[in-house]
């Protein structure tokens, strides 16, 4: 690989821990059925079951899968769970917190921002911390985002719960928006865009083979661990615990357990850190939202 150590970049490199080049995430959105409760909310019952088996593979079968192999490899991992899927799933909470995992938030029924007003996600907020609370005894301390999207309402209620936000994707390591901490977040590293298929003539393409994404995905990783950035993988329940998916995540972890300087860490101790470091104070960006451009245009 070609020296990094020159830097066209004006901006800081990011300080990990003493002894630390870079940081890895395996971060999970244990969405099962929830999204699809959500797209389905004002509609009359269904009587078709195929979607809905698709994603009660994760609860029964891929999130085991995937935690076993968290187990195999002694990576600790944060789960972000729908309130909804912690209260049709009851062993589920219980299950990531006895094993020493993170769990944080995602909605309560994976509700999709845009169709919801300030005051639902506020309600489905404070709703999923109390089923978090009366399942396991635990105040989560992160949140994620269905769909990845966040309002300035959002953030505000975000840093009034003391939470930490990963839903955004402003940089390749932790950064500081609003007064929140926010570990971002990266598309490309997720496998739902590559993965997700229901079937049933609504997708756009067929899954994607794992190699090709493999290679991206250590590609990715070689390239943030030289330039000292964080990489954060995210994996859904229902797809990334099905076989094949398993194995290709095994090799991508068997590179980044194997690299010399890397932190592998939970989302929330990377937010921690964030906090403690002299870090917030040289990433911190204001919030910013798109402004109409309708009167400064040419030719007008």
């Amino acid at each position: 690989m070609p020296d990094q150590s020159s830097r066209a970049n004006p901006s800081p490199r990011y300080v990990w821990p003493e002894g630390k080049q870079s940081a890895f995430a395996f971060s999970i959105d244990v969405d099962a059925d929830a999204p699809l409760l959500w797209n389905v909310r004002d509609e009359p019952p269904s009587r078709l079951l195929g979607h809905m088996e698709q994603r009660l593979f994760g609860p029964r079968v891929g999130i085991w899968r995937i935690l076993d192999l968290l187990d195999r490899f002694g990576v600790k991992a944060s789960f972000y769970v729908p309130g909804a899927v912690a209260e049709q799933h009851p062993d589920l909470l219980p299950a990531f917190v006895a094993r020493g995992h993170e769990i944080g938030l995602h909605g309560y029924f994976h509700e999709i921002v845009s169709q919801v007003s300030d005051d639902e996600f506020t309600g489905a907020l404070e709703a999923s911390l109390a089923i978090f609370q009366a399942q396991v005894g635990i105040k989560p301390k992160g949140f994620r985002s269905p769909a990845w999207e966040i309002t300035p309402h959002m953030l505000a209620e975000i840093r009034r719960h003391g939470l930490y936000d990963s839903s955004l994707s402003g940089f390749d390591h932790p950064y500081t928006i609003g007064d929140v901490v926010e570990v971002p977040v990266q598309w490309a590293i997720d496998d739902a865009i590559y993965f997700k298929f229901l079937g049933g003539g609504a997708d756009a393409w067929p899954p994607q083979a794992t190699q090709p994404i493999l290679d991206n995905w250590l590609d990715e990783w070689d390239m943030l661990h030289a330039e000292g950035g964080l990489l954060m993988l995210t994996v859904h329940d229902w797809i990334s615990g099905r076989a094949h998916r398993i194995r290709m995540l095994e090799r991508l972890l068997t590179r980044i357990t194997a690299t010399s300087g890397a932190w592998i860490a939970t989302v929330g101790e990377i937010a921690a850190y964030h906090a403690s470091s002299t870090n917030a104070a040289r990433f911190t960006v204001p919030v910013r939202t798109p402004e109409p451009i309708a009167d400064r245009r040419f030719g007008r």
